[in-house]
């Protein structure tokens, strides 16, 4: 079948690049048309991402690949730059266009009164061209590139209230704690372009090679695990976490954007993209899936003692990207379709989580739990959506996030991975319990903010979006069931249906309804007591609260000598090589205002000057007969 949209799939960044361009010329006169371009250039963006996304859905079409545009030749080594669609990244670019067209759309009346408000959207739509660049890349080369610009953009956007001190500092470790990651993976991408054959790095190739059993397994595994690096730094997986949830300094819209389908997707993305060469190296198959399972469960378990909004769903994030990770590092046909369908998912319910708790912030002006209260009462709409992606985050049937979850316990489970089971059914223990205790405390109970009296519902461009998104959230799980496995076979072109389990199935409910329980009788009921928690076991909270230290110990470890380290360089460079340079400066400064004063045009100094140059060159001479007679 001939693809009549495919072809044209690189229109889809491109309309977001313009709209940045346009932007950025304009400067900041545009104020509310600027909103509107944005709009419009993603929506161009959403519909041609549908039209590419339907025509594979509806035939059975190849990986469509245009990559004529020749870069760089180095002998007879030909880089190129283009584009692919495949299954993947066509579903890819239906998440990331869509998240982004809401996001915007919640953006245009969030932040209304922004002095800033057309740079904003600039940044936004610099930061789409870059996911949707990075989504469609041919090449691991190419993907590097706009895998790079997605962090100078979420740089740009974290810090993007640079006025505060916090926002800057976060943007500061966002940049840096993902470019440790990107080494990892600029790193395997060399020893990829090595090992190769011909040092061809398209992805085509790439599969080729590793699934043929091209590559050594030794080598093979080398790459996995440096990309996987790469990986860990962007999703935010343990020990390179510890960016996400500061990003949340950053308006409210654009932790929905960076934590629900795109910046943090991207990891997940790059080892869904390269999952041949895992498959080729069982050992970084399981690297993947113990720092995903373990990520899963670090993180559920932070997000139980944080107070502020948008920290307990960037926690929630890191949590979910793990189960993700989990996932992909089983390794099987159904576990890759588990953990793209996760990926999903999560997007919708999380962007709608986010945006909702956007519309809360924006109602109370503060982002403290403990300060809201009784928010249900006048914010119905924004109540009754985050309710529905809560409950969807928390695994409850038949909400979304249930389906994915389940497929992926279902796989640990059929698989023998009994050890990853028991982590995932705690970690969704605890993410219904934090869950519930973030809704009781802020949409029941008395108001206990100083803003009660103002709080109203957020205008309709804000509540659209999550209106929008609990549907998704609701509806989306099941493209992937078990009496509907159609994503499995058609994301990995043969047969890869759930297998479902009936004894799962009833555990990852009944975890999610205890937690949540367990959540009611905590904070609505006050049948137990929260207080007696943290009194019988304060150093536990504290553990929590401060997210088992490791802020601290990377500080300890890494900051400070690392900055003494900085600092000594400097002293050096500015008492040695500056040192060494203003010495020749003033050296010769002082021979030229010394040849200045001998130079004033007066006859008798010239003539003293004469003299004593004749003087030494007499005294030159007869030094050195005096030396030869000796």
């Amino acid at each position: 079948m001939i693809s009549a949209y495919s072809q044209y799939a690189w229109l889809i960044p491109l309309f977001p690049l313009l709209s940045f361009l346009i932007l950025t010329a304009a400067g900041r006169s545009l104020r509310e048309v600027g909103a509107y371009i944005s709009i419009v250039a993603v929506f161009a963006s959403f519909v041609l991402s549908v039209l590419v996304f339907m025509e594979r859905i509806g035939g059975h079409l190849e990986g469509y690949t245009w990559n004529k545009l020749q870069w760089i030749k180095l002998g007879d080594v030909v880089l190129t730059m283009g584009f692919e669609v495949t299954n993947l990244n066509s579903l890819m670019l239906v998440i990331v266009t869509l998240v982004s067209l809401l996001v915007n759309i919640y953006s245009k009346g969030y932040m209304h009164d922004d002095e800033r408000i057309n740079v904003f959207f600039a940044y936004i739509a610099l930061f789409t061209f870059s996911m949707l660049g990075l989504v469609i890349s041919e090449n691991l080369v190419q993907l590097y590139i706009f895998w790079e610009l997605v962090g100078v953009c979420s740089f740009l956007l974290v810090g993007f209230w640079y006025f505060k001190p916090e926002a800057r500092a976060a943007a500061k470790k966002a940049f840096i704690v993902t470019r440790v990651g990107d080494v990892g993976l600029f790193i395997g991408i060399l020893l990829l372009f090595w090992a190769m054959p011909d040092h061809a790095l398209d992805f085509t190739s790439i599969s080729n090679a590793f699934s043929s059993g091209k590559i050594s397994e030794e080598i093979a595994t080398w790459i996995a695990i440096l990309i996987f690096i790469g990986a860990m730094g962007k999703s935010g997986q343990f020990p390179l976490h510890t960016w996400l949830p500061d990003a949340m300094e950053g308006p409210t819209p654009i932790s929905a954007l960076i934590h629900a389908a795109t910046m943090v997707a991207a990891g997940v993305y790059l080892v869904a993209r390269t999952f041949d060469i895992f498959t080729a190296a069982p050992a970084a198959l399981t690297v993947v899936a113990v720092v995903g399972a373990f990520t899963a469960i670090f993180a559920a378990t932070i997000g139980t003692a944080q107070n502020d909004i948008k920290r307990i769903l960037a926690y929630s994030t890191v949590s979910q990207l793990g189960y993700m990770m989990m996932a992909l590092g089983i390794g099987t046909a159904a576990a890759y379709t588990a953990g793209i369908f996760h990926l999903f998912t999560h997007a919708f319910f999380k962007a709608l989580l986010f945006l909702g708790a956007g519309s809360v912030i924006h109602a109370v002006h503060t982002q403290d739990i403990h300060e809201m209260g009784g928010v249900g009462r006048k914010m119905k709409i924004t109540a009754w959506t985050f309710a529905i992606g809560a409950l969807a985050l928390s695994g409850i049937v038949p909400l979304s996030g249930f389906w994915s979850k389940d497929a992926i316990l279902t796989e640990a489970y059929n698989t023998g991975h009994y050890g990853l089971l028991i982590v995932g059914l705690a970690a969704a223990f605890f993410t219904a319990f934090y869950m519930s205790r973030l809704f009781f405390l802020v949409f029941f109970g008395k108001s206990r903010s100083p803003h009660r009296h103002d709080v109203h519902e957020s205008p309709g461009t804000m509540t659209f979006p999550l209106i929008v998104l609990a549907v998704l959230a609701v509806a989306a799980g099941f493209v992937f069931t078990p009496f509907n496995p159609w994503l499995g076979g058609w994301l990995t072109g043969h047969e890869a249906e759930e297998h479902a389990s009936a004894l799962v199935m009833i555990l990852s409910n009944v975890v999610g309804l205890l937690g949540i329980g367990f959540g009611y009788l905590v904070f609505v009921k006050r049948s137990i007591s929260s207080a007696s928690f943290v009194s019988s076991a304060p150093w536990l909270y504290r553990l929590l609260n401060r997210k088992y230290y490791i802020d601290e110990l990377y500080q300890a470890v890494w900051v400070r000598p690392l900055g003494a380290i900085g600092q000594v360089l400097n002293l050096f460079d500015v008492y040695v090589v500056d040192g060494v340079v203003r010495l020749s400066t003033y050296a010769v400064t002082g021979l030229g205002r010394l040849g200045s004063r001998l130079q004033n045009g007066q006859v008798q100094t010239y003539g003293l000057a004469t003299l004593l140059g004749l003087l030494v060159l007499m005294l030159v001479i007869a030094g050195r007969r005096f030396i030869n007679f000796g």
